[in-house]
């Protein structure tokens, strides 16, 4: 095994100074691009998609659970699957109750969705032991809408923003993992963000999943200003 260097505690010293510096500059170059982030304009959604959860069929609206925001992460399951993937299995399994408090603070809900029907959804959740609400977004076009189901019958075989046609088998569609993130302005639903692929890889704390929404951590250092949540205002925080 090829094991780091052995120095003096002077000379790692040293060598950790000169990392810090790079990584300070890695901070604030995720600061920018968390700022760009929440300058993206928006889409209003037009189409009214329907779900089925825990408490039967249910609207988007319903899945904010009273909140201004929602996120969505992307579950593949697919109908004639019995089990979701294994990757996204993971991710789940590594959600926390604190988690999702921390979320619902920032007036930001997490939902899951997939396509596979309720009833295997429960199923497998039972197993897993998940307590994370999950939809099912069987026969309807929110899978194919945000760029998670690759459809070519259905004209959908983008993924990631770019045409992708060899992950899907003819004949055949194709499920992807992904985020999206939604917010709700009175009775109006928009679509703020989606990412995928190697996109979602280093989510799991609740400001990594923030950063992917328009309001952001709601902190007052945050560009573009005014989007700080007032409960959380006199509570300092680090920029960097």
């Amino acid at each position: 095994m090829a094991l780091p260097e052995v120095v003096s505690r002077d000379e790692w010293l040293a060598a950790r100074k000169s990392l810090l510096a790079r990584e300070k500059e890695a901070v604030r170059a995720r600061d920018a691009l968390n700022a760009q982030r929440r300058m993206l304009p928006m889409v209003r959604v037009e189409q009214r998609y329907a779900f089925e959860g825990p408490g039967g069929p249910v609207g988007l609206a319903e899945l904010f659970d009273g909140r201004r925001q929602l996120i969505v992460q992307h579950v593949m399951f697919h109908p004639d699957w019995d089990e979701a993937c294994p990757s996204c299995t993971a991710g789940v399994d590594e959600i926390s109750r604190g988690l999702i408090d921390h979320l619902g603070a920032r007036e930001t809900a997490f939902a899951l969705v997939s396509r596979a029907p309720y009833r295997k959804l429960a199923g497998y959740a039972a197993e897993r032991g998940w307590f994370v609400p999950w939809y099912s977004s069987q026969g309807g076009d929110f899978n194919l809408d945000y760029g998670v189901t690759l459809d070519p019958l259905a004209g959908q075989i983008e993924y990631n923003y770019t045409p992708r046609e060899d992950l899907v088998t003819p004949g055949e569609t194709a499920e992807m993992p992904g985020f999206s993130s939604f917010l709700k302005d009175g009775d109006e639903i928009f679509h703020t963000y989606s990412t995928y692929a190697r996109g979602g890889e280093y989510l799991g704390s609740a400001y990594s999943l923030l950063d992917l929404t328009a309001l952001g951590r709601q902190e007052l250092w945050e560009e573009p200003k005014g989007r700080y949540h007032k409960a959380r205002a006199a509570v300092p925080s680090f920029d960097e």
